[in-house]
């Protein structure tokens, strides 16, 4: 057992969402999150709660969320969404009962679970990317969190097939913490597939969070960062990738926040 069933259940923080989007968003900061994280996790230690889905939601989550009803029932299995999009900090601020403390990117949130998890002696799996980024993300994680325990870690490249053997494998080197970053709808559904399997206390969907974390994706000037306007140094810096997709899902994007926003809350 870790600490008392008791004194774990006070620590488990209740987060306050606001229907953003026609999407509950949590609206406490990085911090709160990660606290968070840590006490479901120990209470899934302790047989007390079941495996947590945590999504990231931006401007492309949203307007996928409302194109593609696979997507949107996926999205409405998990248990937390957070704000990986500077703009839903923005437009809670207008349109919500309380506005989103800050934007809680899973570039940022990696490093904050890492640091936490590893005072907490909680630990890693890092699922998704490519096999050379896989390996370089786990040696990076290694050097800057020394005592963070990264228990296995694999590609995201294998087929329908295969899922449930790479389930298994999770499974059975008893994570605390399982990253999944194989870019949406496909994480999603991974992570609703395994949410019974894996006995984690977290499954967090994270993109391309891995190429940041090597160095292969750059990130935005911190100037840009606090303004809200990362997506544009994304565009600018991988414009083939990009382009098409800022064009389509930021005006849209934007519409839907207006469009499906109300004063509604909820906590998780």
């Amino acid at each position: 057992m870790i600490g008392s069933d008791k004194a774990i259940e006070r620590e488990i923080r209740k987060l306050h969402s606001v229907q953003l989007g026609g999407v509950f968003v949590a609206t406490e900061g990085r911090q709160a999150l990660a606290e968070r994280c840590i006490a479901d996790c120990r209470m899934v230690r302790n047989g007390e709660r079941s495996t947590k889905l945590v999504f990231d939601m931006n401007g492309h989550g949203l307007a996928m969320y409302h194109s593609y009803q696979d997507f949107r029932d996926l999205v409405d299995q998990a248990d937390i969404i957070h704000a990986d999009g500077g703009f839903l900090i923005t437009a809670s601020k207008k349109l919500c009962a309380e506005p989103i403390k800050e934007r809680s990117a899973t570039t940022d949130m990696i490093h904050d679970l890492a640091a936490a998890c590893s005072k907490a002696g909680l630990s890693f799996y890092l699922l998704g990317g490519t096999r050379e980024v896989n390996s370089a993300c786990v040696l990076e994680l290694e050097r800057l969190y020394p005592e963070l325990k990264i228990v296995g870690a694999r590609d995201g490249y294998f087929t329908p097939s295969e899922q449930d053997a790479v389930i298994d494998a999770i499974a059975s080197t008893k994570p605390d913490v399982v990253w999944v970053g194989m870019g949406k709808p496909r994480e999603q559904a991974f992570a609703v597939a395994a949410r019974d399997r894996l006995g984690c206390g977290w499954i967090i969907t994270c993109g391309g969070c891995y190429n940041y974390i090597t160095g292969a994706y750059p990130r935005a000037p911190q100037w840009m960062q606090n303004n809200n306007l990362e997506w544009l140094h994304r565009v600018v810096t991988n414009p083939r990738a990009l382009l098409w997709r800022y064009l389509w899902t930021t005006p849209y994007a934007l519409w839907l926040a207006f469009r499906h926003s109300s004063k509604a809350t909820r906590n998780v």
